[in-house]
């Protein structure tokens, strides 16, 4: 930073001044003297071209206000910005507050205690409450409208500074013998602070200052001290909480009065006096430090005693209260900004984010890219690119390849214009100084710099970019002690224990081009080195303590500024003879110049450069310089004759909002001389006067006027002079141009007139020139127009051309419903499907589908359009209209229409069906939703899978004891499932070998592949013995209970066979039971034996059957009291050659019976006549 005195305000009468407050918000300023004295004034910028200059504007007094009501010397004086009240206090005791109406102050509440005198005052964070302090101890807490909120009387204490912590929870009381004393805001006392600033300190001494910077603009870094405590003897320590026990100590050297922190609580300023050795007298000076104790800048200030500072809101003023004036001061601020690519870069703190907000802003398209950074510590641009050194973030692991020493502890991120990360590098040393060139970056601590040659390759993606960057080549990299004399032979390895030795004359400053590195020390020594091969070349002397230096764009001279400001110059190449006679290399230059605080070089002229001194900005040619230019603006980039300057106070004040407005291009006096020689002289005297003072810019510019005369020749030569080679091949096109008029139109279209060369081109009847200019501009509405509003026929490809190009002018803005209309006028098919698709206009892009010959190669494209939005039928039609079945069946599969798939399969004869279904069905059967599974399966004609599912079920339904009723119509379902398999096959082998042999030939094929199904699985060789089972096993029970006893009996006995199905337990009990009934007691004592030899019963069941048993056989014999037909139903039925009737379970013994054409079961015909249905299966009869 650099600061300067720049205005003196003197109070009338002579009155000592005492305090001094700055307003942050409004900027009033407050200060208070002796005898009553309080004034309100205010320094303001009247005019809009005052905002341009920003600090360089001439500011006047527009509030000169005295305020009457004290009569002792004003001591006290504080502002609560948030409610627009001004507080103060004098030595009677007397506390004002005063408040603003219609632009002036008046008087709102009065309060006067009368025992003791106010030492301090102070507004919380929110400016809700005020904290008054007495000498006497008294503590007053109040609230904003006047009310007391508590008192209290700290005894025994006289008390003389206040301060708040940031949320209000905290007081911080300081007392006339140097102690701190913590407080809660309720007035109870917590702990005495720890002053580490005053160990081994003898002697009296009284606090100075306490203030607290509450974070209202955000912390320059997370975790930053910002309690500043300083005592009347210089010592001061700065804490990052009340309890920090280990603070940044600073030792001032001075007799200090006042401490205050700036806006943003980076810079604390320090008032006080210093002793010299040459003078009797005290020197009054301010001296700025960083948070971490770091000095930036001393500030010396006329007259006898400082009694106060404020500083202004924005940081860029500070008012000093010495004897009777009011001295103002400028500062310029060390920025984190540079300027690359058209890109100003700057950086920002903000109160909700701990990082630093970095702004990319493109001030030539008026677009910023902001990115958020950790612990920013500088910025540095060159070309295209820009490097953020950072501080390394401890909680992100860092890859192995990226440093070679464990946790690194700084980081260099080399980004481009937009704010994207190339190429980060890990180092471990602090990037104190760090300045660029076109092919390295050069960071340096005080004792060592680091140099990197870093490689950008254009045509590779950022991503890519990275992935190149990463291997790391030996050499790119290389660290060099500031006291090594390298001979730039070696290569240069990277030993970061190199950069931890001492120096005793450590590093202050460095610059870098192309050719070399120079290197400045804090003795005055330049030390310059070779660039690439670094190689130290030569050790040069200054006469100071450099602190900037510059190089010009040959490496012939380098400017230095120093700490105070005075800007020198050294030439790097001149060979001088001493006076001893020693030839030595580099002179010191006469040109001296003092408070500069910025300074550039033309890149194209060496002997040409801009310098800021104060709020005045000179252009020096050859050491002398031009008039002043008044401006307080950053210099961006000199180039082409004209300054490129930002005004970053401007930009800093609405950071996230900056204006193309205070980005000013200045041209220096030989352009604008040039320019008005042109005008007022002519051509020819001024192609003279650019002859004597030759330059690129100027030759371009005899071009430009020499082309809008039509004086082709002069323009030429001036072209060729400036090398402008389509400068030179547009003045051989307009020379063969007949036509005077189209030279000029010519010349008004080269000059950007396109208004102006259009109406030309139309007065000569040249539509299609004017066209041809508006499609090379890109302006395709007017270009539209212009067909439009012809005469004759326009040329349709142009008309569908125009009509397409406006269409991407509203897609490119997402207005698709605007370029729907233009798409269907320029019959623009594949753009018209995708902005019906981003319109959601399905009707529409299926009516274009539709409306699309087949086969054209946008039906893909649009199917899948349908297809993403769950439009099946839609997706489907547009699969078959281009020929991609397979896709319109893949389509079906994925919005889970089976059926539609099967149908599509079948149609087109597709084979991978089956493998789809399967699938499917496996994901069914997954979901437990085996019947959707079977259904699937069934719809496919894959009946064999459907059956052995629907089997799976018959037999767990079976097993759960489920209703005899319901486990028997699973079982018929299964049995037809694997019939109408059976009919598949043989329909397919019929196919097979039609025309080839007999149908006896297929069907013996059809019985061979079931064979092959029936050796697999038990149930496809006789599928109806499960519904048989059941079948039989419901007729015997309903027969029972009807009382057909003997029917009954007949039909059980079947269900011997079906052991396997029907547990024997069931069968045996029912028939036993049904014997018992017909009295048949041989049949249900041998029943009783197999129930009584079943494993599977329990010892109390099987009991149980043979106490039953006991029972009824002590009363009947087993015998059998009836001959009858069931006899034969034991002895033929048994071999199984006769058929069951399945109605009535008896043997069919005639002849003639009725057989099911589905189940093949049998039937008497007596029953066959009475039924409508079979009975086994409920297939019709």
């Amino acid at each position: 930073m650099f600061i300067y005195l720049c205005k003196k305000i003197a109070i009338p009468g002579n009155v000592r001044l005492r305090c001094i407050s700055w307003n942050k918000d409004q900027g009033f300023i407050a200060c208070g003297g002796e005898d009553g004295l309080l004034k309100v004034l205010k320094l303001e910028t009247q005019t809009d071209e005052a905002k341009i200059k920003g600090l360089a504007a001439p500011s006047n007094l527009s509030v000169n206000q005295t305020l009457e009501g004290h009569s002792g010397s004003v001591q006290v004086v504080t502002w609560n910005e948030q409610y627009q009240k001004l507080t103060t206090s004098d030595q009677n005791g007397l506390i004002i507050v005063w408040m603003l109406y219609k632009g002036a102050w008046y008087e709102e509440m009065i309060n006067n205690r009368n025992k003791s005198v106010v030492r301090s005052m102070s507004w919380n964070a929110d400016g809700k409450k005020i904290c008054i302090v007495y000498e006497d101890g008294a503590v007053i807490v109040g609230s904003v409208d006047g009310n007391r909120i508590w008192g209290k009387d700290l005894k025994g204490t006289h008390l003389c500074h206040v301060a708040w912590s940031s949320d209000s929870k905290v007081l911080l009381f300081g007392m006339s013998n140097g102690e701190i004393h913590i407080y809660d805001n309720q007035g109870n006392f917590i702990v005495k602070m720890k002053l580490s600033c005053l160990v081994n300190l003898t002697g009296a001494f009284s606090i100075a200052g306490i203030h607290w910077y509450h974070g209202t603009e955000g912390y320059i870094e997370p975790d930053c001290p910002c309690l500043a405590v300083c005592y009347d003897n210089g010592r001061c320590q700065i804490m990052r909480d009340e309890n920090d026990h280990n603070p940044v100590l600073i030792d001032t050297g001075m007799n200090v009065v006042c401490i205050q922190w700036n806006h943003c609580g980076s810079v604390l300023a320090v008032a006080g006096s210093l002793k010299t050795t040459s003078q009797d007298k005290d020197v009054n000076i301010v001296q700025f430090y960083t948070p971490f104790g770091e000095h930036l800048r001393t500030l010396k200030v006329p007259g006898k005693q400082i009694s106060a500072l404020s500083w202004e809101g924005s940081g860029l003023k500070v008012a000093l209260a010495v004897d009777s004036y009011i001295y103002f001061a400028n500062i310029r601020p060390d920025y984190k900004w540079g300027y690359c690519s058209n890109t100003v870069v700057y950086a920002y703190t903000r109160p909700d984010r701990p990082e630093y907000c970095v702004v990319f802003w493109d001030t030539k398209n008026n677009e910023k890219y902001v990115k958020y950074v950790k612990s920013l510590i500088s910025i540095t641009t060159y070309g295209d690119f820009c490097v953020l050194a950072t501080k390394a973030d401890e909680n992100q692991p860092q890859e192995e390849h990226e440093t070679e020493s464990i946790g690194a502890t700084y980081v260099l991120v080399l980004c481009n214009s937009i704010g994207t990360p190339l190429d980060p590098k890990y180092i471990d040393m602090g990037p104190l100084f760090v300045t660029m060139t076109k092919t390295h970056v050069i960071a340096a601590s005080k004792e060592a710099f680091y140099v990197w040659q870093y490689r950008v390759a254009k045509k590779l993606t950022a991503m890519e970019f990275n992935q190149v960057a990463r291997t790391r080549k030996e050499g790119r990299e290389r660290i060099y002690h500031v006291d090594d004399t390298p001979s730039g032979s070696a290569g240069g390895h990277l030993d970061y224990s190199r950069a931890i030795e001492g120096t005793r004359d450590p590093i202050c400053a460095i610059t870098a081009s192309d050719k070399m590195l120079l290197v400045g020390r804090e003795s005055g020594t330049l030390q310059r080195y070779s660039l690439p091969n670094v190689g130290i070349v030569q050790k040069f002397t200054l006469n100071c303590h450099a602190y900037q230096l510059s190089l010009n764009c040959n490496s012939s001279r380098v400017a230095v500024i120093d700490l105070s400001g005075v800007l020198t110059f050294f030439d790097l190449d001149t060979q001088v003879v001493t006076s001893t006679g020693e030839q030595m290399v580099g002179e010191q230059l006469k040109l001296e110049r003092k408070d500069v605080w910025d300074m550039k070089w033309a890149k194209d002229n060496p002997d040409l450069f801009a310098m800021m001194e104060k709020t005045r900005m000179y252009v020096f040619r050859n050491l002398d310089p031009e008039e002043p230019i008044q401006t307080s603006g950053y210099i961006c980039n000199f180039e082409d004759l004209e300054i490129k300057s930002v005004l970053l106070d401007e930009i800093l004040k609405n950071p996230e909002h900056p204006n193309k407005d205070y980005i000013i291009n200045f041209e220096i006096r030989s352009l604008r001389d040039s320019r008005a020689l042109i005008e007022k002289v002519g051509i020819e005297e001024s192609s003279q006067f650019i002859e004597d003072n030759p330059h690129p810019r100027l030759w371009r510019l005899l071009a430009e006027a020499a082309l809008q005369k039509l004086d082709l020749q002069t323009a030429e030569q001036a072209f060729v002079r400036c090398r402008d080679y389509q400068g030179i091949k547009f003045v051989k096109r307009l020379g063969n141009l007949q036509s005077e008029s189209m030279k000029q139109a010519e010349v008004a279209a080269y000059f950007s007139r396109f208004e102006e060369a259009e109406r030309m081109y139309l007065d000569m009847d040249r539509r299609d020139l004017a066209i041809g200019l508006r499609i090379k501009l890109g302006d395709w509405f007017r270009v539209l127009q212009l067909l439009k509003t012809g005469s004759g026929d326009s040329d349709d490809a142009l008309l569908e051309q125009a009509h397409n190009a406006i269409g991407d002018y509203f897609a490119d803005r997402q207005k698709w419903l605007n370029a729907v209309q233009y798409y269907v006028q320029g019959r623009n098919q594949e753009r018209l499907a995708e902005c019906y698709y981003m319109l959601e206009d399905y009707q529409g892009l299926e009516n274009l589908a539709n409306s699309l010959p087949e086969n054209n190669k946008l039906l893909p494209d649009i199917a899948y359009m349908f297809v993403r939005v769950g439009m099946c039928e839609q997706a489907v039609s547009a699969f078959l209209k281009c020929n991609q079945p397979k896709d319109a069946v893949d389509t079906c599969v994925h919005l889970n229409q089976w059926d539609k798939a099967v149908e599509l399969a079948k149609n087109h004869n597709m084979k991978e069906i089956g493998s789809l279904l399967a699938r499917y069905a496996s994901h069914l059967l997954e979901k437990n939703k085996i019947f959707d599974a079977i259904e699937l399966y069934r719809k496919a004609n894959y009946f064999f899978e459907a059956a052995k599912l629907m089997f799976k079920i018959a037999d767990e339904e079976s097993k759960k004891r489920t209703k005899p009723l319901r486990v028997k119509k699973l079982y018929v379902l299964s049995a037809l499932l694997i019939e109408q398999c059976h009919e598949q096959i043989q329909n397919a082998q019929r196919g097979k070998v039609k025309g080839k042999s007999s149908e006896a030939a297929s069907a013996l094929a059809g019985l061979l592949e079931e064979d092959v199904l029936s050796s697999t699985n038990r149930f496809a060789d006789n599928a109806w013995r499960g519904a048989e089972a059941y079948h039989f096993f419901i007729l015997a029970q309903r027969q029972l209970y009807k009382g057909s006893v003997q029917a009954a009996l007949k039909t059980a006995l079947h269900l011997r066979d079906y052991e396997d199905i029907i547990p024997a337990v069931e069968i045996y009990s029912l028939l036993a039971l049904c014997a018992c009934a017909n009295r048949a007691f041989d049949i249900c004592s041998k029943a009783f034996v197999k129930l009584e030899t079943l494993e599977t019963l329990r010892p109390e069941q099987r009991q149980q059957y043979e106490d039953l048993a006991l029972e009824i056989f002590t009363r009947h014999s087993p015998k059998s009291n009836k001959k009858s037909d069931l006899d034969d139903m034991l002895d033929s039925s048994i071999d199984g050659k006769l058929p069951v009737c399945v109605a009535t379970g008896d043997l069919i013994l005639e002849q003639r019976f009725w057989m099911c054409s589905v189940c093949k079961h049998c039937m008497k015909p007596k029953e066959a006549s009475s039924r409508s249905f079979c009975p086994l299966c409920h297939s019709t009869i």
